[in-house]
Formats: C-alpha cells, structure tokens, sequence
C-alpha cells in the first residue's frame, strides 16, 4: 500500500518588542533567571494586565504580509492549564477572534508551485521554561520568559512531504524578519514549531489520527522528525496496531521521538473570554495605515534586482536572503559601487566572514562606505582583488580606515608596466625549466611563473598586466 503523509504546523513566533505583551518588563534573551519579570507577568493575585500596543501593530502587520483577512473587533480568551512553567494557571491567548484568518503562503519545491493556507494568527503570551538538572535530579523554572508576546500561525493540513514544511517555514521566516516583527532565531526560541502529523492510504479523503511533535530546534531537526514520525505510524498501522493521538518530544541525541502526554482538544482547556482585558477594535484608518507602512519584501526584491541591475536570479535570491544583506546590497549601489560587483562581494567575501564568526548580517560591524571604498579602491586598480580580500579580513571586525590600512602596509597596486615587464624578465631567467615547460605545452607551468612574479613584486601587481608581460617574454 501506498501511504500518504498529511501534516500541518503551529508555528510560535516571539515578537521583537522590547517589553513584553501585558506589563514592562523586558523581553532581552537571557539574563539570570526570574530577573525579568514582574507580579503581572508571574500572575500575582490583584494584578491587571495591559495591552502592548506594539505588539498589536506587528500581529496585525505579519497578517497583512501573510495575506489574511483582519479581524477588525477582537478579544483575549483565557486558556487554562496546570504546567509548572506557567505560574498562574492559566494562559491569555486567543481562540474565539483571532486577530487574522485565511491567509496563503506561496511556497516554491523540487515538486513545483503550491499555496500553504494560513488558518489563523493569534496573539497570546509565552510561558516560562523549566531545566532539568539529571546530576541532582532537580528541573527548576525560570519565568522570565512568561509574557513575551507571541504570535501563533497555525495552517490547514496542506504539507505532504519535509521540503514542503521547510520552504514554507524559509518563506516565513524571510517575511517576518523583513518586517522587523522578529528576529525568529531558533536558537533563542523565538521561532518554534509544532508539526501535526497522520499518514492514511494515497487517494484516501479521511484524515488519520494525528500526533504533535515538540522541541524541533532546528530545520534539519524538524525534516528528520517528520520522516521518523511518518514511518513510526505506518509500522504500527501495518501491525494492527492504533496511532495514538498524543503530543510527542523530539530527541535530538537520539534522533527519536518519544510520548509525552495525551493530545488535548480545545474543550480541555476551558477558554472563556478573558475579563480583564477590553475587547480590541481596529479602525480601517488603522489598518490602511499599517498597510501602507509595509516594507518591501524579498521576493518583490528579487525581482526588482533582476529587472534594474540585470542580477542573476541566484545572486538576487542570496543578497536577498536576509534583511540586512539586501541593505547593504542597496547602501552599495546608492554609493556608487556596481551592482555585480557589490553582489560578488556579499556572496564571497561578506558571507564568508559571516559564518567562520557564526554571526548574523545585523551583528557585523562593517559598514556599507568601509566596503563600498574597498571596492572602489579596486574598480581605480589601486588594488588588485587578492590584496583587497586581505585588507576586508583586515578591517572586517573593526570596520576600520581602509585607506589608512593601505598606507600603513604599503599595499597600493603596483602599476608601473616598465617594474612589471622588468621582474617578468628576471623570473623567466631564473626558472629555465619552468619556461621549457611552458613552451612545451603545461600551462601549469605559466601559472607557477605568474605566482613568481607576485611574490617579488609582493602581491601588489596587477594580475593582468603580469599576465600580459609575461605571455609577451614567452613569445
């Protein structure tokens, strides 16, 4: 039998306010346990939550970027559950009017074009976080991450396959991070994901008993969680044996999953309205407002690129894989520096640098005039491009003076063809051998002669004009 995978994901984001959804408090990552949080966000008896209007204005933002219909009057609804991480009992969350509906993500695979439809986006709040200490056998909570504000995307079951889910979670992630709603680091927890999964017959309408999958760290993590997941039902289904519907941990360590508790149904966590809280109600000015303050985002650049700088769409796709590239990429062009050639530098050099660091684009200190005079300096010949990777690696960290660099190490481009044509000519009279190699049909040997001629000359030659000298003397 040929079976069908079916799956849809719930998708928390955190949001890049700086204080949290319902108090003050800050929502920086890290920090001692239970230092950032407050009698409001840990639920203390008499306290009065308040609306963040800021993270009002980024739900609705990754809304209209998701192409969902708004909610226009709205509420909170409380969610009530017993978790230790969560030490009022119960959390404020949205159920009944969720602030966004019917949405689609376009998604591009191997197997062609498909929508992913959006069934809605709310707002809630996080809870804390428990650690479990195995050496004295001890979990102990930190709450400081109760109260950041989240919003949770939960989509239709429309993915069949990994590559799906992860060109849908790409697109996602490029759309908020364009936005500025978050930074949706998986590392730090602010972009989670929970993948529902059944599997039934091919061609079968009926939906299978489905399992949630937690603790998905990473894209990778959640590709191999789903392949283990989809071939543990089909066993036990060919066994004739029941698929429970549970919620399930992934673990990384042992590249399994594991049960945790039986899955809950919405009934099981007793929402009401929340009464603390007013209802919220959006004007069309509001929105109309927030629509027109939309940023552009990648996939418009991409093609943008293509159409005013003639890129290739590769280059487009890598410049614009990331918020802070694509600045740089436009800082470059408004300063003068051609558009190829301030690609080139992003995909090789600016990337390279980027992971031997393991840092984000919005982390470096280089700044679009420090490369965009490295690039000029090497446009006037007055470096040849080697010398000028050098001086990047040189200034990177620092975003230091290039042009001092280049005088404080003697690095300007030699160009004088009467210095060029003269070294050439000692280096072929003192590599008789390499000369006959040449003349005797191994280019090898012409480019060990070039390398020569750079080393006396120090680096600072233009390989051009050493190519030309020396393929001149060689006859």
């Amino acid at each position: 039998m040929t079976w069908e995978t079916v799956i849809g994901l719930e998708t928390h984001v955190e949001l890049a306010t700086k204080t949290k959804i319902f108090c003050g408090c800050t929502t920086q990552f890290g920090g001692a346990p239970n230092t950032h949080c407050c009698p409001v966000c840990t639920g203390m008896p008499g306290t009065l939550p308040v609306l963040n209007r800021r993270v009002l204005e980024f739900a609705v933002k990754a809304g209209l970027a998701l192409n969902c219909s708004i909610t226009r009057y709205g509420r909170f609804d409380r969610k009530n559950y017993f978790y230790p991480d969560l030490p009022k009992a119960y959390q404020i969350s949205q159920l009944y009017l969720p602030i966004a509906r019917d949405g689609a993500v376009p998604i591009h695979t191997d197997a062609g074009d498909k929508a992913i439809r959006i069934h809605e986006l709310h707002m809630e709040e996080d809870a804390g976080k428990l650690m479990h200490d195995p050496w004295i056998d001890q979990t102990r909570a930190d709450y400081n991450r109760c109260g950041v504000p989240l919003i949770e995307i939960v989509t239709e079951p429309d993915f069949r396959t990994a590559d799906e889910v992860i060109a849908y979670l790409e697109q996602l992630k490029e759309t908020l991070q364009y936005l500025g709603v978050s930074d949706c680091k998986m590392q730090e927890g602010s972009l989670r994901c929970d993948v529902n999964l059944s599997v039934r017959p091919l061609g079968s309408s009926e939906l299978g008993t489905r399992t949630e999958m937690k603790n998905l760290s990473s894209f990778k993590a959640i590709a191999r969680a789903i392949d283990y997941e989809a071939k543990r039902q089909i066993e036990r289904i060919t066994e004739g044996k029941r698929v429970v519907q549970e919620t399930r941990r992934w673990d990384e360590n042992k590249d399994a999953s594991y049960a945790m508790r039986s899955k809950e149904d919405a009934q099981d966590y007793r929402y009401f309205p929340e009464p603390d809280l007013p209802p919220i109600e959006l004007s069309e000015e509001y929105l109309d407002g927030l629509r027109a303050g939309l940023p552009e985002l990648a996939q418009a650049k991409r093609a943008r690129y293509q159409a005013d700088y003639g890129l290739p769409e590769y280059d487009c796709r890598m410049i614009t894989s990331d918020r802070a590239l694509a600045a740089l990429f436009e800082d470059l062009t408004a300063l003068g520096a051609p558009p190829k050639q301030g690609a080139n530098w992003i995909m090789g050099e600016v990337l390279g640098a980027l992971s031997q660091r393991a840092m984000e684009p919005r982390d470096m200190k280089l700044t679009p005039p420090t490369l965009a005079r490295l690039i000029a300096l090497v446009s006037e010949g007055k470096l040849n491009r080697n010398t000028a990777v050098k001086v990047f690696e040189a200034v990177f960290d620092t975003d230091g003076d290039v042009d001092a660099y280049v005088r404080e190490h003697g690095l300007e481009q030699v160009n004088d063809d009467g210095l060029v044509r003269e070294i050439c000519d000692q280096v072929l009279r003192a590599n008789p051998q390499s000369v006959a190699d040449y003349r005797g049909g191994k280019e090898k040997a012409f480019g060990f002669l070039v390398g020569q001629v750079m080393r006396e000359l120090k680096g600072k030659a233009n390989p051009q004009s050493v190519n030309a000298a020396l393929r001149e003397l060689l006859g």
